[in-house]
């Protein structure tokens, strides 16, 4: 795990090299989304309310809530739109709750307008006359009983009202006596009954009356589409794998263990490194082959994007010079070498492209065939060949690309065949097709006559 501090500039690099990769996480990302659409978007939403008529409790509200989405309700809802859908079905697209105001709230989603339309009118009204019929089937006996006493009620204000009138009558034109004060106290206490009466009647009629509910209203035909829409869908998913392919890429750039440095890389060796090519991308070789190695060129996922490239390859011209100078430092020029084995990875394609061309260099400078020896080696496990007359290997490969511990396998692998190692060439890629200026070359070939 490095250490690195992640900066603006590696999500640049991100987005430069690993564009393509991205683009079709952003493709796959919206068929997620769309996919995901079809399973979790709520569609279309409406409502219902139905209103509670006489004075109601908080828990018999609630129950009213439970019994708007009984199955019951919910079946005949299907019966009468004819839909062909279980009660099952329909409670996962309606949600009843009481509000306040003795209103019983149905939230109901549909594929489109007109169908949650539909849904919602039809489940409050099969909601209204099915509570209504469970209160007549509870409260026969108790309704018989109520109209009795209602009956009862009305004859005692009868009554009253005519024991009123005559005692009117009776103590009217005739002088202040205990009579005419018993007579009126009397008439008092009729009022008084009277106007009990009639307060027990009012009760009876309100809860007689608790029974009334009513629909308030035709729900309202939604205009648009409840969020999250299929669109939102697609964009959501979009952008979550964008930014999940960014940061699996910064993840993975401060997990990585791979050297770049020519100094971690020589004393991962224990041999110095004698030159740094930078080789077109398009010279090196692909290393993976079937449809997984296919995909990953396409995409550009086969090369390391965190590995720094030169902006301006070099040409041919100066590539041919570090070339003999790697060929110089090996002694092949003057043969005071008999004989040097080149090693490179499988599974390093710019390592490749550059042994070849340094097998090219050493035949313009009539370097015997003999005198240079290609093999290519597992990094996970390598093994060296024991080549006779073998003097020295040349570790070829490119920046970014081995750990270590891979490294130290490798000059491992070389001592226990006991070959020593002269050195590594180093290889790193660079965009191909961009060709420097006159005054960019003379620059290049100026700064190269003195570098290593």
């Amino acid at each position: 795990m490095r250490d690195d501090t992640v900066r603006l500039s590696m999500v640049g690099q991100v987005l430069r090299r690993r564009w393509r990769l991205l683009a079709v996480l952003v493709v796959v990302g919206g068929l997620a989304g769309a996919g995901a659409s079809l399973l979790f978007s709520p569609g279309y939403k409406t409502s219902a309310s139905v209103l509670m008529q006489g004075p109601r409790q908080a828990d018999e509200l609630l129950t009213q809530a439970q019994v708007a989405t009984s199955s019951v309700v919910l079946d005949r809802s299907a019966a009468n739109l004819g839909w062909h859908v279980s009660s099952d079905d329909l409670r996962k697209r309606i949600t009843a709750s009481a509000a306040q105001g003795n209103v019983v709230t149905l939230e109901v989603s549909g594929a489109t307008a007109d169908e949650a339309k539909q849904l919602a009118d039809q489940v409050a009204d099969q909601f209204v006359k099915y509570s209504t019929q469970l209160l007549a089937n509870s409260m026969d006996p108790a309704g018989q009983l109520a109209r009795e006493q209602r009956e009862t009620l009305r004859q005692q204000v009868v009554q009253t009202n005519q024991k009123i009138s005559d005692l009117q009558r009776s103590v009217e034109g005739k002088d202040l006596t205990v009579e005419s004060v018993q007579a009126r106290t009397q008439l008092e206490g009729l009022r008084t009954s009277l106007e009990q009466a009639i307060n027990n009647l009012n009760q009876a009629d309100a809860a007689t009356g608790q029974g009334n509910m009513v629909v308030m209203g035709p729900a309202a035909r939604p205009s648009a589409a409840a969020a999250p829409t299929m669109v939102q869908f697609v964009a959501g998913g979009a952008v979550l794998f964008f930014l999940v392919g960014v940061l699996g890429h910064l993840f993975a750039a401060r997990a990585d263990r791979r050297l770049r440095s020519e100094t971690e890389i020589a004393a991962a060796l224990g041999a110095p490194v004698l030159s740094a090519i930078d080789v077109p991308d398009a010279a090196a070789p692909a290393a993976a082959t079937g449809l997984a190695g296919k995909l990953r060129r396409a995409v550009g996922g086969d090369r390391p994007w965190h590995v720094p490239r030169l902006e301006i390859p070099a040409d041919d011209l100066n590539r041919d010079v570090r070339y003999r100078r790697v060929l110089t430092r090996l002694g092949l020029t003057h043969g005071t070498r008999e004989r040097i084995l080149v090693l490179t990875a499988d599974d390093d394609g710019p390592a490749a492209g550059a042994a070849e061309q340094l097998g090219v260099a050493a035949d313009a400078e009539a370097v015997p065939r003999s005198a240079m020896e290609r093999a290519e080696i597992a990094a996970s496990r390598p093994i060296v060949p024991d080549g006779g007359g073998v003097t020295g290997v040349l570790v070829v490969l490119g920046a970014g690309s081995r750990t270590a511990w891979e490294l130290v396998g490798i000059a491992e692998a070389c001592a226990d065949a006991g070959h020593e190692i002269f050195g590594a060439l180093l290889v790193h890629p660079v965009r191909p097709g961009v060709a420097p200026s006159k005054s960019q070359d003379t620059t290049r070939r100026d700064a190269m006559a003195g570098s290593a």
